[in-house]
């Protein structure tokens, strides 16, 4: 039976930390993207909240317009 080895591999630091600074780089500009993307996600679904409180208000005051024109008529 064969056991299964874990490669080992040698980096020299500066490429590594050179590869770090790359790698942070391109999570920054992920983090970027995302948050980018969820404040238009969020400006959407704020329109479509106020487009129904809107609507909501509009039709209780023309109820109430209703039901105070019919109380005087």
């Amino acid at each position: 039976m064969e056991q299964k080895r874990i490669p080992h591999v040698v980096v020299d630091y500066k490429e590594y930390m050179s590869l770090v600074e790359r790698l942070e780089k391109i999570d920054e500009k992920i983090e970027f993207v995302h948050a980018e993307l969820a404040q238009r996600y969020g400006k959407k679904v704020g329109r479509d909240i106020g487009i129904l409180y809107g609507l909501t208000v509009g039709i209780l005051m023309f109820l109430i317009f209703i039901m105070v024109r019919a109380t005087f008529v």
